[in-house]
């Protein structure tokens, strides 16, 4: 299965939640908005957009934070992006559109889908961690 990736500035990686979403359903718009409706998505959407967007309405996303989770909320990517000025999500239409993220967000929301992804990233993350001490301890032998 094929995940598409874009990036503006090739600092800031977007990763394609439709065809992560794929993985999953027929309807991958239906999966996304599923995701949205939790209270725990939503804290963490703002609390990214807080920490990486100056512009974010907080009113707007305590509003939405206030509702997550009830039977009767509904939120869609586009709506999340019009109301909140986010910039974490970005919605694309027409050919080779769909809903994009922040890898930071794409990661969490392949982490809801998958427990098995969720898994490979907490491994990788260790095999990282590792890979860097490793060299960090090599580093400091060779300056004795």
């Amino acid at each position: 299965m094929d995940i598409a990736i874009y990036t503006e500035d090739f600092l800031n990686e977007f990763i394609s939640l439709t065809d992560i979403a794929r993985y999953k359903s027929d309807e991958p718009k239906d999966v996304i908005k599923n995701w949205m409706r939790s209270k725990d998505t939503i804290e963490f959407l703002g609390l990214w957009e807080q920490l990486h967007n100056d512009k974010f309405k907080g009113v707007e996303f305590d509003s939405f934070r206030n509702q997550a989770g009830s039977n009767a909320f509904t939120l869609s990517p586009q709506k999340w992006i019009d109301s909140t000025n986010a910039i974490g999500i970005v919605s694309k239409s027409g050919r080779n559109g769909g809903t994009f993220a922040h890898s930071d967000i794409a990661f969490e929301f392949t982490s809801w889908i998958s427990a098995e992804f969720k898994l490979y990233i907490i491994k990788d993350y260790k095999r990282l961690k590792n890979d860097e001490s490793s060299r960090l301890s090599l580093g400091m032998e060779s300056k004795s």
